[in-house]
Protein backbone atom coordinates (compact mmCIF):
# COMPACT_ATOMS: atom_id res chain seq x y z
CA UNK A 1 0.00 0.00 0.00
CA UNK A 2 2.01 3.08 -1.20
CA UNK A 3 0.96 6.05 0.95
CA UNK A 4 0.15 9.39 -0.85
CA UNK A 5 1.35 12.76 -0.85
CA UNK A 6 -1.69 14.57 0.94
CA UNK A 7 -3.23 11.45 3.01
CA UNK A 8 -3.96 13.52 6.02
CA UNK A 9 -5.37 16.17 4.25
CA UNK A 10 -7.40 13.73 1.80
CA UNK A 11 -8.84 11.19 4.61
CA UNK A 12 -9.88 14.80 6.78
CA UNK A 13 -11.84 15.46 3.27
CA UNK A 14 -13.00 11.42 3.37
CA UNK A 15 -14.79 11.80 6.55
CA UNK A 16 -16.42 15.40 5.55
CA UNK A 17 -17.83 14.15 2.80
CA UNK A 18 -18.39 10.71 4.33
CA UNK A 19 -20.44 12.12 6.83
CA UNK A 20 -21.92 14.28 4.65
CA UNK A 21 -23.27 11.14 2.68
CA UNK A 22 -24.31 9.19 5.48
CA UNK A 23 -26.53 12.04 7.32
CA UNK A 24 -28.31 12.92 3.53
CA UNK A 25 -29.04 8.99 3.58
CA UNK A 26 -29.91 9.02 7.04
CA UNK A 27 -27.91 6.22 8.56
CA UNK A 28 -25.93 8.15 10.88
CA UNK A 29 -25.43 11.53 12.83
CA UNK A 30 -22.10 12.05 14.23
CA UNK A 31 -21.69 13.94 17.52
CA UNK A 32 -18.58 16.27 18.03
CA UNK A 33 -17.40 13.87 20.68
CA UNK A 34 -17.11 10.80 18.30
CA UNK A 35 -13.25 10.03 17.59
CA UNK A 36 -11.68 10.25 14.05
CA UNK A 37 -11.13 6.06 14.02
CA UNK A 38 -14.57 5.61 14.79
CA UNK A 39 -15.94 7.70 12.05
CA UNK A 40 -13.38 6.24 9.94
CA UNK A 41 -14.45 2.41 10.48
CA UNK A 42 -18.52 3.75 9.98
CA UNK A 43 -17.72 5.58 7.03
CA UNK A 44 -15.18 2.31 5.35
CA UNK A 45 -18.43 0.00 5.97
CA UNK A 46 -21.26 2.44 4.85
CA UNK A 47 -19.51 2.41 1.32
CA UNK A 48 -18.53 -0.85 1.40
CA UNK A 49 -22.16 -1.95 2.20
CA UNK A 50 -23.48 0.46 -0.71
CA UNK A 51 -20.70 -1.06 -2.73
CA UNK A 52 -18.80 2.45 -3.15
CA UNK A 53 -15.79 0.94 -2.31
CA UNK A 54 -14.30 -2.56 -2.83
CA UNK A 55 -13.56 -4.44 0.52
CA UNK A 56 -10.84 -5.08 2.52
CA UNK A 57 -10.11 -8.84 2.98
CA UNK A 58 -11.29 -9.00 6.48
CA UNK A 59 -7.57 -10.15 7.81
CA UNK A 60 -6.44 -6.90 6.44
CA UNK A 61 -8.68 -4.29 7.85
CA UNK A 62 -7.40 -1.87 10.08
CA UNK A 63 -7.16 1.73 11.07
CA UNK A 64 -4.61 2.72 8.41
CA UNK A 65 -6.12 0.47 5.76
CA UNK A 66 -9.21 2.21 6.21
CA UNK A 67 -8.09 5.25 6.24
CA UNK A 68 -6.20 4.92 2.92
CA UNK A 69 -9.10 3.02 1.37
CA UNK A 70 -10.88 6.44 2.15
CA UNK A 71 -8.34 8.70 0.64
CA UNK A 72 -8.42 6.83 -2.70
CA UNK A 73 -12.21 7.13 -2.86
CA UNK A 74 -12.09 10.90 -2.00
CA UNK A 75 -9.22 11.68 -4.18
CA UNK A 76 -11.60 10.12 -6.73
CA UNK A 77 -14.59 12.83 -6.38
CA UNK A 78 -12.12 15.79 -6.36
CA UNK A 79 -12.11 17.41 -10.32
CA UNK A 80 -8.84 17.03 -12.09
CA UNK A 81 -6.39 19.60 -11.08
CA UNK A 82 -6.90 19.75 -7.35
CA UNK A 83 -4.29 20.55 -5.37
CA UNK A 84 -4.49 17.48 -3.12
CA UNK A 85 -4.13 15.51 -6.49
CA UNK A 86 -0.78 16.76 -7.27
Amino acid sequence: MKKLKHEAELVKGAIAAGAKYGEERGVVEFDATDSAALKIEYIYRLLVHDKLIQPLPEDQVSQQSMRHKLALWYAKQLPKGHPLLK
